[in-house]
């Protein structure tokens, strides 16, 4: 997984980025076009997956551009495999769960009815 962070900055109408730490630059006349420069040059460095990117101003004339490759796409799988490892070891807590997120939903509804209204 490598992750590029870029400090992006327009001068004279045109934008130009380079790494915060390394050797890696782009210049081009929108930001567009500039981030879509720097993930090609991001790619050249480091192809071993995915691409994730974020653009953030900082200025109206300043910006932070950061591109992430590869490593994504964990969290929700890590998360479901979680689920089904615990649904095994205990069928009947698993039967309980519902009941008990059944309850915890009454009683929200039943909070809401504090017998006065703010229009009275």
């Amino acid at each position: 997984m490598g992750v590029f962070t870029f400090v992006c900055k327009c001068s004279g109408g045109e934008w130009s980025a380079k790494q915060l730490k390394g050797e890696l630059e782009a210049s081009a006349d929108s930001t567009y076009t500039l981030q879509r420069k720097l993930v090609q040059v991001a790619l050249s460095s480091d192809s071993s997956g995915g691409v994730q990117s974020s653009f953030s101003y900082v200025l109206p004339d300043s910006a932070v551009f950061q591109v992430i490759i590869g490593g994504g796409g964990g969290g929700a799988a890590i998360g479901a495999g979680a689920a089904a490892a615990s649904a095994p070891s205990g069928g009947a807590a698993a039967a309980e769960a519902p009941a008990a997120e059944e309850k915890k939903e009454e009683k929200e509804e039943s909070d809401d009815d504090m017998g006065f209204s703010l229009f009275d």
